[in-house]
């Protein structure tokens, strides 16, 4: 349980409640802020109000707060990469191997117990904070919210798509140029661990995918892909629903050679750019590729 406690006289006339204590308490978002006035946890000389009062010059506003923890996974001490953090997110440049989120099958050895760790207030938020996921096998950056505030603000800007993402992978076959697929993704109707293209059910969601191409090998074709949905497994049913699966790919790859060149999938999000949820700033970020894409790419170089 998380709570906090505050007597605050250093107010600002004519301001909203509600609004003030957003820019006071940046660790409890507005939505929370606001239920605690109407509960009378915060009052104002010793009165409960409404989150719409106007705050006058001698008003003494009181505040107790208090949130609960939502979360039931444990921290555990799991070295994280990060690039950035401030009071509001963290940047994080996820290793292959990784599994993002506690599923059935694993309980521990996840980011979100790394996440624990490194910060225990991650347990009262949804999924420790994260906003978006990478699958295991695929290295890169991912923003994690430290805040209410900032995850609503986050989930809203994956909703419109204004995050830029973008990922650099290695596909079989020669992809003569680059291209938008738009095809909508949903479970796969038989195998239920997979994802695919369903153009005409209505269980599939609208995805679109930006791919540029980067360079030619022989049989290969390294490629930029820019996420405009975040579909599970997105890039990675596109690609292969085009004939051009990625390396390492031994679920929408054909079977057999798959793992022989690579022993995951190639595939790793290399940019990412967002908005601020505090600020507004535009805030872009980047990571050199992981070391054994780098000899991956030089060995067809070669």
């Amino acid at each position: 349980m998380n709570s906090k406690t505050l007597h605050l006289t250093e107010i600002i006339p004519g301001e909203r409640l509600d609004k003030f204590l957003s820019s006071q308490i940046r660790d409890f978002s507005r939505v929370e802020i606001q239920a605690a006035i109407h509960a009378g946890k915060v009052q104002i000389n010793a009165q409960s109000v409404s989150p719409k009062t106007k705050l006058k010059v001698g008003d003494a506003v009181s505040v107790h707060l208090v949130r609960h923890e939502i979360g039931v996974d444990q921290a555990e001490s799991i070295p994280l990469r990060i690039v950035y953090e401030d009071e509001a997110v963290i940047v994080i440049n996820k290793p292959p191997g990784l599994t993002v989120h506690p599923g059935a099958g694993q309980k521990t050895g996840t980011l979100v117990n790394a996440l624990l760790f490194h910060r225990p207030l991650q347990n009262t938020l949804p999924r420790a904070g994260i906003v978006h996921r990478l699958d295991k096998n695929t290295a890169g950056l991912m923003v994690v919210a430290k805040m209410g505030e900032a995850r609503l603000n986050l989930i809203s800007q994956l909703k419109e798509h204004s995050v830029e993402r973008i990922y650099v992978a290695l596909v079989r076959g020669h992809l003569i140029s680059g291209k938008t697929i738009n095809a909508p993704i949903g479970r796969h109707p038989v195998d239920r661990v997979r994802m695919a293209v369903l153009m005409h059910s209505l269980h599939a969601k609208p995805a679109v995918t930006h791919v540029k191409v980067l360079k030619h090998f022989v049989g290969y074709t390294l490629i930029e892909a820019q996420l405009e949905t975040g579909r599970t497994h997105q890039i990675r049913v596109h690609l292969a629903h085009l004939g051009y699966p990625l390396v390492g790919d031994t679920v929408y790859g054909k079977r057999g050679n798959q793992s022989a060149l690579f022993p995951r999938q190639a595939l790793q999000a290399e940019r990412l750019s967002f908005k601020h949820p505090l600020s507004n700033e535009i805030m872009h970020f980047s990571v050199p590729w992981e070391q054994d894409f780098v000899d991956l790419i030089q060995n067809l170089e070669a």
